[in-house]
């Protein structure tokens, strides 16, 4: 038996995970010294209105010991695939090698770094419950996980410079400038997941929505690849990135998620992601 666990960067609840049969456990967003559980303690609504009355919130990874507890407890009836946010925007993935050295039976436990977050990373996990529930190996499902990985292209636009800055992907001098004189930031996924670099600079939506989709056919996406958009509350330009890949690569399926409070504390309000996969 295998036993698929992840995070709540999948944008599925610990509550979800179990009606799957499966363990999400939590990212940590701490607002003033306390500590609320992503999806479980605060949503997104939650966050807004915090953020909103001038509170700066900041994310941490699962707590170690509880992710020790759930590689002890699965590992006893089989082995477990931890499928972890990018390592390269979160501290997730190492935390999670850091807890299979510690539990009882790290030769049981597998840790897949997913190099992306939100929408393929959902899938992914999708994918890999569906393969072990009809019994493939470990080894099937990593090497269908490896594969797709490498086809992931991953946007980000933010529309609060002051997230970015203190986030590191732009300097003060530059977050200011760029606040002053209203221009759009588009950030791309980095090489093998490592972090967010700059792609674009925009003047209008329509630019940066016609800038992505351009850029996703450079990246040889087409009709056979899966088209996610989460947002912060900002569901006009969701819906104008997913009817403009609807209109470029045919009437594909292109899901809408709000995105999480983890997600939210670093990209800030009225965000939007906009992914892409190949993945079956």
């Amino acid at each position: 038996m295998i036993h698929i666990v992840s995070d709540t960067s999948t944008m599925y609840t610990p509550e979800q995970g179990k009606q799957l049969g499966t363990t999400i456990v939590p990212l940590h967003v701490t607002i003033n010294d306390r500590s609320y559980r992503d999806l479980e303690d605060i949503n997104d609504v939650m966050l807004l209105d915090m953020i909103a009355d001038k509170h700066v919130p900041k994310t941490s990874q699962p707590a170690l010991g509880e992710k020790i507890d759930a590689y002890d407890e699965l590992s006893s009836t089989g082995e477990v695939l931890d499928i972890a946010m990018s390592s390269g925007l979160s501290g997730t993935y190492q935390s999670a090698l850091l807890a299979k050295d510690q539990c009882s039976r790290p030769e049981k436990v597998h840790v897949f770094d997913s190099r992306t977050l939100c929408g393929p990373h959902r899938i992914m996990f999708d994918v890999a419950l569906r393969m072990a529930k009809e019994g493939k190996t470990v080894q099937d499902i990593l090497a269908v996980l490896e594969k797709a990985r490498e086809t992931e292209v991953s946007y980000l636009v933010p529309f609060d410079f002051g997230f970015l800055v203190r986030g590191g992907r732009l300097n003060s001098m530059a977050g200011a400038l760029g606040g002053l004189l209203k221009l759009i930031p588009v950030m791309k996924r980095g090489e093998k997941g490592q972090g967010l670099d700059k792609f674009a600079i925009c003047r209008t939506l329509k630019k940066v929505v016609s800038s992505i989709v351009e850029d996703l056919q450079k990246e040889g996406v087409d009709h056979t690849f899966r088209f996610y958009v989460s947002h912060a509350h900002n569901e006009k330009l969701a819906l104008q990135i997913k009817e403009k890949i609807q209109e470029v690569f045919g009437n594909v399926e292109v899901q809408l998620f709000p995105l999480t409070p983890a997600f939210i504390s670093q990209g800030g309000p009225e965000c939007v992601a906009v992914q892409a996969i190949a993945i079956d």
